[in-house]
């Protein structure tokens, strides 16, 4: 398999306003599961009224025609590169194949629209196991519907794209965060992710708890931690905000950002170049739990497609926020 994950957002995720809006039966496990960030996980001896609790979407046994579907709407529109239909701890349950359409309807409830096109054809499935699949269409779509055949359970949907932002209707004066990921923004590489994934510090709003930031493990060697983000747009950064909401005895003693113009490479190659980038940020002391807002300790060093925020020497951040106008 081809496709880097890594490179893409999960569009498909429930902490990005992703929803699941129809499912023919989730007489088992509620349709809601499917699009959790978390990792499935298995309970043993938890049952609810209606037979063993499972992590994910599962119909009830098909007794007629026809087969199960569940209707999702993306939390963000964009292009799709891959999918991933994980089957985890669904082993005599699970459905022997699967299919996906997807559609554009950014203003309607598509549930029971025409138009839909199919983006995966039927594949057969195994039991606990991850089918990741890659997509070859350059389309926006809003929605993706999930066809099970015939019927059965599914642990988690993954849709790997990217977010359709239109940067022409963004005005060049208007100040806009470029690193979010409803704006694009994609978390690279990190030194470490021990403890919080990198991606977590450009998702909306703040950290609900410190497992959504990013945390290192405790440095036990000289250096520091880093993360290496690319943003959505090229831009000047004007304002830097770094939340360490959450965490209170694991907050890093202090923080920098450098940052560059980066032409060619590949994602994979930008951590070896990011040690010679301008200071975007000099070096900034930090607090346990808090926002932090630098205006004046920012450097003009003209337009920039990537930073790479230093930690020191370890610790956890919540979100980091880069605001600033587009470039071309």
């Amino acid at each position: 398999m081809s496709l880097n994950i890594e490179q893409y957002i999960n569009l498909a995720d429930d902490k990005l306003g992703a929803e699941a809006l129809y499912a023919t039966d989730d007489f088992f496990a509620d349709k809601s599961r499917l699009l959790r960030r978390e990792a499935p996980e298995w309970k043993d001896d938890l049952y609810d009224d209606n037979g063993k609790w499972m992590d994910g979407w599962e119909s009830r046994r098909k007794r007629g025609e026809g087969y199960d579907f569940c209707v999702v709407k993306l939390g963000l529109a964009g292009t799709i590169a891959g999918l991933d239909i994980d089957t985890s701890f669904f082993t005599g349950n699970f459905p022997p194949s699967a299919s996906v359409d997807a559609i554009y309807s950014p203003d309607a409830d598509p549930t029971h629209a025409e138009g839909w096109e199919e983006i995966l054809p039927s594949q057969s499935l195994e039991g606990d196991k991850h089918h990741l699949n890659e997509i070859d269409s350059d389309k926006v779509y809003t929605h993706v519907r999930l066809n099970i055949y015939p019927d059965g359970g599914v642990a988690r949907l993954r849709v790997y794209g990217s977010p359709s932002v239109d940067w022409n209707a963004i005005d060049e004066l208007q100040q806009v965060d470029l690193a979010a990921v409803e704006n694009g923004g994609r978390a690279l590489a990190c030194s470490d992710e021990h403890y919080g994934n990198k991606s977590n510090i450009l998702g909306p709003g703040r950290g609900e708890n410190m497992g959504d930031g990013w945390e290192t493990a405790r440095r036990r060697t000289p250096g520091n931690d880093w993360v290496i983000v690319a943003l959505g747009h090229a831009g000047n950064v004007g304002r830097v905000v770094v939340d360490t909401a959450h965490f209170k005895g694991n907050y890093p003693d202090s923080c920098s950002i450098q940052a560059a113009y980066v032409k060619g490479g590949t994602d994979d190659q930008v951590a070896t170049q990011s040690l010679f980038w301008k200071e975007l940020l000099p070096s900034q002391k930090l607090n346990a739990h808090d926002i932090h807002e630098f205006v004046a300790e920012v450097n003009e060093i003209g337009p920039v497609t990537h930073v790479r925020l230093n930690i020191f020497p370890d610790g956890g951040i919540s979100r980091l926020r880069l605001f600033g106008t587009k470039a071309d």
